[in-house]
């Protein structure tokens, strides 16, 4: 492999390299998403890989590849997780010495998760970008080889394996989607899957709030912007170069969604098909679900990019992504402080059969007229279409909704 370049023959070298050390995950078929969005929908489980994402097949043939070289001494990493797990279990597998550095940001299980494949982990800086500059001082003063993310050959060409498991597991697939944060997943499958199969369309998924790559695929350059997203794996600025120069080549579109979307994509895949999938994970799925591309009839290969999922976020993501559904309501509404009055206003509810799960109710606020009282209720619903319904006989019935933050 040459300094800076990745081919087709790299990627299947590193299929070679891989595959007593990987697991090959499965290709399913799901009836529910199919049935959702009207295509033939296989869910890539990489959430259930070694480490929980896709991210020890690169670190694995980067070290591999050094090896290889001749290369001697530790690594070192920064990453928000999972990049950290693969290369702390690739460096474990290897027996080289590994450092990784993340920000204070990142979750406590990846962090612990880390520390448990045997890599000393560094916590400094909020950002992946941060992190990655204290990587960079620490390699240049103990030597060590510094083990990117997504901008290496190495790791692109590792990545890349996932692209030809998915066309050995649906010859006749039409599209893939793929998450994007710095792009060397994306850059990796798409090399792999158009240079065996140039027809199939590929696409990469990223959240709004971290839209460094989508930007710069439609404008040809690089462009970095913040990145705020719950998506921890794909809270990247920017894509990197080798990475950028690959999507530029071998991906056809970008599309972004919304954090609502991502948290219901979740949501559904928790429950309707039993998956721990985390936000970075679940991007693809959302963007099926809201409709940012139309691949009605097609093959479509969905990549569940890994699992490690925060579990003290979980329970925010679950709300968020049952109120996207219509699922649950919160209604926020003043009332004449007087017997009766709340009954009333749980009657209505009830009659419309929706289960209250809290109510709030609130006579000291100073905001408010004496005699009058906020109540808050959260409510169990079915859907948008059952929310809407509530909140017109609520309003109908005299009770206005009170907007969110005042009393």
């Amino acid at each position: 492999m040459a300094h800076g370049t990745v081919n087709i023959e790299d990627v299947r070298a590193a299929s070679v390299r891989l595959a007593s050390v990987i697991r090959r995950t499965p290709l399913e078929y799901s009836r529910t998403l199919s049935d959702l969005t009207g295509s033939r929908v296989y869910l890539k489980l990489e959430n259930l890989q070694r480490t929980g994402s896709f991210k020890v097949r690169g670190a694995y043939n980067c070290l591999a590849v050094l090896g290889e070289e001749g290369l001697p001494g530790g690594v070192v990493a920064a990453s928000a997780g999972n990049h950290a797990q693969g290369v702390a279990l690739a460096a474990s597998l290897a027996g080289r010495e590994a450092t990784v550095v993340m920000p204070r940001t990142a979750p406590v299980s990846k962090v612990t998760a880390t520390a448990g494949y045997g890599a000393h982990v560094v916590l400094t800086g909020e950002t992946w970008e941060e992190a990655r500059a204290a990587a960079l001082d620490i390699a240049g003063e103990s030597g060590a080889f510094f083990v990117h993310a997504f901008d290496d050959p190495r790791v692109i060409a590792g990545q890349g394996t996932l692209g030809l498991e998915l066309l050995a597991g649906c010859p006749d697939l039409d599209a893939v989607l793929v998450p994007v944060g710095g792009g060397g997943l994306a850059a990796g499958v798409g090399l792999a899957v158009k240079s065996c199969q140039p027809g199939v369309r590929v696409i990469g998924v990223q959240a709004a709030g971290a839209p460094g790559a989508c930007l710069s695929h439609r404008a040809g350059q690089v462009i970095g912007v913040p990145a705020a997203t719950f998506a921890d794996g794909i809270a990247v600025q920017q894509p990197g170069e080798l990475a950028f120069s690959l999507l530029r080549q071998h991906v056809d579109e970008m599309v972004l969604v919304e954090e609502r979307d991502i948290a219901g994509a979740i949501l559904l895949l928790l429950e309707r098909a039993k998956l721990v999938v985390e936000g970075a994970g679940a991007v693809g799925v959302a963007a099926l679900l809201a409709g940012r591309v139309d691949l009605a009839g097609k093959n479509v290969a969905v990549v569940l990019s890994g699992g490690n999922i925060d579990m003290n976020a979980v329970s925010v993501i679950i709300d968020r992504g049952l109120a996207a559904a219509g699922r649950t309501l919160t209604y926020r509404t003043r009332v004449a402080d007087r017997p009766g009055n709340l009954q009333q206003l749980l009657a209505l509810v009830a009659a419309r059969g929706a289960n209250v799960i809290s109510v709030y109710h609130d006579r000291l606020c100073p905001e408010i007229p004496l005699k009058e009282a906020v109540v808050t209720l959260t409510m169990e619903t079915r859907d948008h279409g059952h929310v809407a319904e509530i909140r017109e006989t609520l309003t109908g019935a005299g009770f206005t909704p009170t907007e969110a933050g005042t009393c």
